[in-house]
């Protein structure tokens, strides 16, 4: 039986039949059937039967790292490979919600959520040590000057060539940090394409699928230029907000799981190199559907104009929320990350965050009041503006959530500031005592330990001493 008999025997009482420039994937009752079409288009090769089946079993292999639960098996039908899957509700999928509907927000804890998965699947991912795969990110930038030239005309001759002026030019500028994150051990087996169209939320959790397994060029690559693509997707569709929280607390995740925990954050300096070049995969894939009318087209525009702003960078910020527990310091840091500097948006260096990883305790545990000694604290604010320095360095934006109740470290922090040569600003959150309790009784799943009478208890700063901005 051939390909196309095989196609025609599935597509029999088929629900629905969806086709890609690649693949053939039939809806039928409680399963997706995939089948590869027989197409070379230099990147990838499905011209044979063996390369079709080859290209599955990878398929099932690696999307069962994360989402064992859809990607069945792969059988034979007539000497033809087929890709079961379980089938699933598509209006569960972050990326047809954001099309479908233009008032969709995404939800913030389910971003938390977001960040905190991808940040373990990162962890967990094999570690790419083939020098082949040292320096992949050039070879998407060679792609996409290639597959954008080809719509110039559409594209607008003048936008293209300053977007590839602007990218070789910022590439060139960090190549050595490009290679360290390989020899670092940042290059990994990663999701490939991690955008919002590959993200299902099933029973309120996230589900990552649809890897990429036909080009380990796509595939091997910086984890953090693999968070990027949605990091992207979400800033361009105007989330800037759920990009903050995402980057956050991966980075935080990160921090727990990995080795060199300054490592994790030092990457931040290719951040905007990433998000651009992510960007412009999106304007010559989007340039390439066609259709009818200019939408497509209008959207390739959107793509390749974003991706050049991505590379003028705005200045960075450095600012330090202080107040005593229950005065809403995350929540402040959380409302000015996103407009802090370069997407998307500053850095959030929690003290209470850090304390719990440095006794290796959950988020949401409490911990013993040994690791509340001064010597402890000190230690936590140690660490903390250890890292707001490597942050610093690398151009990000930075806001220290703390209470800074010690003149010595508000001190430090504008110190640190001065010394990167970034504009400081501090902020003082000043809430009556049984104000803040009420809201420390109210929480839920906090990272904080404050307990109400904690709240109450705690001696209050001389508002006299403080030259930074007191906010009620």
């Amino acid at each position: 039986m051939s390909l196309s008999q095989v196609l025609y025997h599935l597509k029999e009482g088929a629900d629905q039949v969806i086709e890609t420039s690649c693949a053939v994937v039939i809806l039928k009752g409680t399963k997706a059937y995939k089948v590869k079409k027989s197409v070379d288009y230099g990147f990838l090769d499905f011209t044979s039967p063996e390369k079709r089946r080859s290209a599955l079993l990878r398929e099932l292999r690696y999307n069962q790292r994360m989402a064992a639960d859809i990607y069945l098996g792969v059988e034979e039908i007539a000497g033809e490979s087929v890709l079961v899957m379980r089938r699933f509700d598509n209006s569960g999928v972050l990326g047809e919600q954001s099309s479908n509907d233009p008032a969709w927000t995404p939800d913030l804890d389910l971003m938390h959520n977001l960040g905190r998965m991808v940040g373990r699947f990162h962890a967990g991912s094999e570690i790419c040590r083939d020098p082949q795969h040292d320096n992949n990110v050039k070879y998407v930038i060679d792609s996409n000057q290639r597959n954008i030239e080809v719509f110039r005309t559409q594209l607008g001759a003048g936008a293209v060539d300053a977007y590839n002026a602007a990218i070789y030019a910022a590439y060139e500028a960090v190549e050595p940090d490009v290679l360290k994150r390989f020899a670092d051990g940042h290059v990994r087996h990663c999701h490939g394409d991690l955008h919002l169209g590959n993200i299902l939320v099933e029973n309120g959790l996230p589900v990552l699928f649809d890897c990429i397994e036909f080009n380990e060029r796509l595939s091997q690559i910086d984890v953090l230029y693999d968070l990027g693509f949605l990091l992207m997707d979400l800033w361009v569709r105007g989330h800037g907000d759920a990009a903050s929280r995402v980057l956050n607390v991966y980075l935080e995740q990160a921090a727990r799981l990995e080795d060199d925990v300054h490592s994790v954050y030092a990457g931040l300096k290719l951040l905007p190199l990433y998000l651009s070049v992510r960007a412009g995969v999106r304007c010559h894939v989007n340039a390439n559907y066609g259709g009818e009318g200019n939408y497509a087209m209008d959207k390739a525009r959107i793509y390749l104009e974003a991706a050049h702003r991505f590379l003028e960078i705005a200045p960075p910020t450095f600012t330090a929320v202080g107040g005593l527990s229950g005065s809403g310091k995350s929540t402040k840091s959380r409302q000015i990350a996103p407009a802090s500097g370069r997407p998307p948006g500053a850095v959030i260096l929690r003290s209470d965050e850090i304390r719990k990883r440095l006794w290796a305790c959950p988020e949401y545990e409490a911990l013993p009041h040994e690791a509340y000694t001064p010597d402890e604290t000190d230690r936590v604010y140690g660490e903390m503006f250890t890292l707001a320095q490597t942050v610093a360095a690398t151009g990000q934006s930075l806001i220290l959530d703390a209470t800074f109740r010690e003149a010595a470290w508000r001190d430090k922090a504008q110190a640190l500031a001065d010394q990167a040569h970034v504009p400081f600003r501090g902020v003082w959150l000043d809430v009556p005592a049984a104000d803040r309790a009420a809201r420390v009784a109210q929480r839920t799943k906090d990272v904080s330990d404050a307990t109400p009478q904690i709240a109450e208890r705690q001696q209050t700063v001389d508002l006299a001493t403080l030259s930074w901005h007191i906010e009620p």
